[in-house]
């Protein structure tokens, strides 16, 4: 009798992919919803330089900090509105910001452009920029790849543009797991609670890398970086709700937001470029 190998399971990039597919809005939820629920308010992540300079310096602008050394250039994949770039200003010799949102690199270029350092703000998704960009010292992508299915491409992309070193930042489980008690409160609906940062350090595996890992609690600035109403707003819009059941969402956060996980991780490695 022919015995048959076992079948190898799924990779760490497709048990990956198949976990962001769980986070998809059930259509009957989604038809009701006055507005999109995914769009990012460009407001809510736009660069404060006042904030920015009283923060402490994070995990993941001192990896980057290091490797820039004296001065080196920066690309900013996911970049918003310059939050990830900004604190390294005094290091940059450029930085180049990719996002697929006009309106955050708007907010992007108005930022940099209040600084004397050159920079460039390219529209579009990665890894599908990336053949148009030369590669930079150092690739900057936070909080951006809970978002990407297609993990394995764009990280390979990521790599193939740094000279120095790959600075990646992401929370410990899915950005939008701590509005979970909104969506059983208000639909009835159980969320997944993955992907978490555990299986995108297998996911880095993969791809024959061996990152260093630093791990962070971020601060609470409830009401500093952004206003109760523009946050209730963004949370009903998120929940597929209608503004006329923004008092409800108002009641239901009570003082827990805005609603972030608390715990977040610094994954870098060297560029190949």
């Amino acid at each position: 009798m022919r015995v048959s190998s076992p079948r190898p399971g799924p990779t760490a990039a497709q048990r990956w992919a198949d976990a962001l597919s769980e986070w998809a809005i059930p259509e009957a939820i989604l038809a009701q919803a006055e507005e999109p629920p995914w769009v990012l308010p460009p407001a809510l992540f736009a660069a404060d330089e006042r904030e920015i300079a009283a923060r402490a310096e994070t995990a993941a602008t001192r990896v980057a900090r290091l490797a820039l050394g004296e001065g080196g250039s920066i690309l900013d994949v996911g970049c918003g509105g310059g939050r990830a770039s900004l604190p390294l200003q005094q290091f940059a010799r450029s930085v180049t910001g990719v996002d697929e949102s006009q309106e955050m690199l708007a907010n992007f270029q108005a930022a940099w452009g209040r600084t004397p350092v050159p920079h460039r703000e390219v529209l579009g998704q990665w890894p599908g920029q990336a053949e148009e960009l030369p590669p930079s010292d150092v690739v900057l992508c936070h909080h951006v790849v809970y978002n990407v299915a297609q993990i394995g491409p764009f990280l390979a992309a990521l790599t193939e543009h740094a000279r120095r070193l790959v600075v990646v930042t992401l929370p410990d489980r899915h950005p939008t797991s701590p509005f979970n008690f909104l969506w059983e409160h208000f639909w009835g609906l159980t969320r997944p609670q993955g992907p978490r940062a555990e299986l995108f350090l297998e996911v880095v595996g993969e791809l024959g890398i061996r990152p260093q890992l630093e791990s962070e609690l971020r601060p609470h600035h409830r009401g500093e970086e952004v206003s109760r109403p523009a946050y209730l707003a963004f949370a009903r819009r998120r929940l597929c709700l209608p503004q006329s059941r923004e008092a409800e969402v108002d009641l239901a956060l009570g003082d827990s937001w805005p609603l972030e996980v608390p715990l977040l991780h610094t994954v870098s490695w060297p560029g190949r470029a």
